[in-house]
């Protein structure tokens, strides 16, 4: 006979439910009927292995939906995130608190990149290096070489001294390609090495869609045992994964990857072969080489183009050769000189495997997407297949776990199509969970009247003057979220001299100091773009009104989008109803759901883009999101923001 005093086991209801642990473990926790149904659907997906593709509103409360049935089941789970933010929110606030609550015990590992590791042999490297560069670069190293000695991660979030964005870190970490890998005379005590057996040994592994592509993409080598192993794999985030995927499952070749070439071929050079000029020349000229090259594509940082009809400019195409030349010159040397050590022997692979790559990029090659981006001095060249769906499918294929895919954007309308044929899902089930927000009460949005085309002269003045009203209305925070970066500089020059309050502007500062500022100030107005559709959560007040100038679709000039709409078209596809359209009611939904992030939250919801009401897709967009009152006037989004919201005091 059971004892009376025996717990009831775990289960779903139990730990979520009404009278749940976790409403008795977490104060204010609320029983949320959405979480619930998601969590039975992860479960039964879990327990009968199959492919679940998960939409969980804001506030559905999706990480533990998932996190509960994936520490209730049995067998190794991997969780991947979008960012490596959200991957350390998950793994030291929301796990921990979910393991407290429920008693358990498990064997949870943290896992990133490489690049967010220190690497030992590179940090020697460095520390040899710079005696002869700067009083400030070797300062840092010697506080790193200190803080090497305590830190058990070695993870650069745990050392407090160096900015996120350091010029410095990349030099004390490895890659793929300059790992020494056992040959290293510090693989005993290596981060990443431990870090990685670490994973191999737990229960549950936390990593994000970056690490989670270069092990299924098995590119990553040493590590790419660790899903083959897995009983189950949710990917949070989900929209993300197929742009990431198809970054994997291509090839690049950077002028950041080139000048490291150069720089350790050169330390090793000068520690292992100082009777050597030659290859002390040679790795000297190839960081000059992509210099000059990066000069000749007088490119401003953050353009896209298409490779080969640039590489064809006369200019660039003798910069090109001649960058192709240096390596040559530098693979030969390390050729010969390979056989004097580990280190330059790892160099003249990456040589060889970056001479390879730059060869494939002087032809145009079928279902590749060859293209160049460029940041303010360097430049990555692309070779990316045009999509992963086959390949992403073949992968699926061959693990034998169950898979859940979730976000709060996966759907257009009630149709999960666009984002399942991108990935190559073919069986799966599927689910909705609406937000349980109060839209229909904290929420208004506002469908301006009259306002110009978009691509019209007069729109960024139009747009500026019913910014500015409502911002004057507005006690708390807003934001203005713009499509491109020409279209927000020409917004913050308008209202910069016209707003009684902070403007701060992307780019004028890193995207979380940005943000923290924003909150921090409760009534700033933050202009951004893309990149501030996503990943943004400001609750309260600090946040009270969001305007969209555009509907955000992706930019007809880009090469990768060109590249793609040509292969749909070829296929007999239509470009616009089965790529453009959705791919932008998701981003639309992204953007839109930075304005409620609590239950408390109230405020205002501004698409200006007059094809909402014009254009029949209008509906498709309206369609997606949370269903809340609509107006046309703006008297009426005054009087709601000054006495729903709360508006500006004098």
């Amino acid at each position: 006979m059971p004892d009376e005093l025996t717990a009831p086991p775990l289960t779903v209801e139990t730990v979520l439910g009404e009278a749940g642990l976790l409403s008795r473990a977490i104060p204010g926790f609320a029983v949320r009927q959405g979480q619930l149904d998601m969590a039975s659907a992860v479960q039964r997906a879990i327990d009968r292995r199959e492919v679940l593709v998960a939409e969980a509103g804001t506030g559905i409360g999706k990480t533990f939906a998932y996190l509960v049935p994936a520490l209730l089941g049995k067998g190794k789970v991997i969780v991947s995130t979008g960012t490596r933010h959200l991957q350390d929110q998950l793994f030291r606030k929301d796990l921990p608190t979910l393991l407290d609550a429920l008693g358990l015990r498990v064997n949870a590992v943290l896992l990133k990149g490489r690049a967010n590791y220190l690497c030992l042999y590179r940090l020697e490297q460095a520390l040899q290096g710079s005696r002869q560069r700067g009083h400030q670069d070797f300062r840092l190293l010697r506080e790193l070489d200190d803080w090497r000695r305590v830190t058990d991660s070695g993870d650069r979030v745990d050392f407090p001294l160096m900015a996120e964005d350091h010029p410095l870190w990349p030099r004390v970490t490895s890659t793929v390609e300059n790992c020494l890998g056992q040959e290293c005379p510090d693989y005993g005590k290596c981060f990443v090495v431990r870090a990685r057996k670490a994973a191999h040994d737990a229960d549950m592994v936390v990593i994000n869609h970056h690490l989670f592509c270069a092990d299924l993409a098995l590119k990553d080598t040493g590590f790419g045992e660790l899903l083959p192993v897995a009983d189950a794999i949710v990917i949070d985030e989900a929209h993300q994964l197929p742009e990431t995927a198809i970054r994997f499952f291509g090839e690049s070749l950077s002028s950041r990857q080139l000048q490291d070439l150069g720089r350790d071929a050169l330390v090793e050079a000068h520690t292992e072969a100082p009777d050597m000029p030659d290859l002390i020349d040679a790795a000297d000229a190839l960081p000059v080489a992509v210099n000059r090259f990066r000069l000749t594509l007088g490119l401003q940082a953050g353009r896209r183009v298409a490779w080969q009809p640039l590489r064809r400019s006369r200019r660039v195409e003798a910069a090109w050769k001649e960058l192709q030349a240096v390596l040559a010159e530098l693979l030969a040397q390390l050729d010969e000189a390979a056989i004097r050590s580990q280190g330059l022997q790892t160099c003249f692979r990456r040589a060889q495997l970056m001479l390879a790559q730059a060869k494939e990029l002087n032809e145009a090659q079928e279902q590749r997407i060859q293209w160049l981006e460029t940041s303010r001095q360097g430049f990555v060249l692309n070779n990316t297949p045009y999509d992963v769906a086959d390949t992403f499918a073949r992968h699926m294929e061959m693990l034998d776990a169950a898979w859940v895919f979730t976000s709060a954007t996966l759907a257009v309308g009630e149709d999960f199509s666009h984002f399942t044929r991108r990935l190559g899902l073919t069986e799966f089930h599927s689910g909705q969970w609406e937000s349980p927000f109060d839209y229909a009460n904290n929420v208004l949005m506002l469908l301006p009247p009259g306002m110009p085309a978009p691509a019209s002269r007069d729109y960024p003045r139009r747009f500026c003057e019913l910014a500015q009203r409502l911002i004057d209305a507005t006690a708390g925070g807003v934001f203005l979220l713009f499509t491109s970066h020409r279209m927000l500089q020409e917004a913050h020059a308008i209202l910069r001299h016209r707003v009684g309050r902070e403007l701060l502007a992307q780019g004028e500062a890193p995207r979380q100091d940005l943000i923290d500022r924003f909150r921090e100030l409760g009534n700033a107005v933050l202009l951004g773009t893309m990149g501030f559709w996503e990943g943004v959560d400001v609750r309260g007040d600090a946040l009270s009104c969001v305007i969209i100038d555009k509907l955000p679709f992706a930019s007809p000039g880009d090469p990768v989008m060109e590249a793609r709409l040509e292969a749909l078209r070829k296929r007999g596809g239509n470009p616009f109803m089965d790529y453009q359209l959705p791919q932008a009611v998701i981003s639309l939904k992204q953007g839109a759901g930075r304005l409620i992030r609590g239950v408390e939250d109230r405020g205002l919801l501004v698409l200006c883009d007059p094809r909402l009401t014009q254009k029949p897709y209008g509906k498709r967009f309206l369609a997606s999101l949370p269903q809340m009152p609509v107006v046309r006037e703006v008297d009426e989004a005054v009087w709601f923001l000054e006495h729903v919201v709360g508006g500006a005091v004098d």
